[in-house]
């Protein structure tokens, strides 16, 4: 079986949405990892010079490839990735290997069952 692993860095506030929009399209379930810290584009000075690091939230989702495309475009989309520079990136990489899923796959097949063009 095929997996990707989907990266979601997202303001903290909007963490929760993006998490509900990933289950709605197909994903079982995230690692989340609180209270990164992130620079944009160019770094941004506060209070007394100090830099302001922006708090972000990284979401870490293992799905099956044939339903990355539909969990991407969910988190894109609810996270409002593509609005401004400010608003957080998500990145799809392939994963070579994934144990421990089987019963999370047969859980989701029953749930959300996928069409032969999958």
């Amino acid at each position: 079986m095929d997996f990707k692993l989907i990266l979601v860095f997202v303001d903290d506030d909007k963490s929760d949405r993006v998490l509900d929009s990933a289950r709605d399209a197909g994903a079982t379930g995230a690692m989340i990892v609180a209270n990164a810290q992130g620079q944009g584009l160019k770094k941004r000075f506060g209070l007394f010079g100090l830099e302001v690091l922006y708090p972000r939230t990284i979401l870490l989702i293992l799905v099956e490839a044939r339903r990355s495309g539909d969990v991407l475009d969910a988190v894109t989309r609810v996270g409002e990735l593509d609005e401004t520079v400010n608003t957080g990136i998500a990145i799809e990489l392939d994963v070579s290997r994934a144990m421990g899923l089987t019963e999370h796959v047969r859980a989701l097949s029953r749930e959300h069952p996928v069409d032969g063009n999958g």
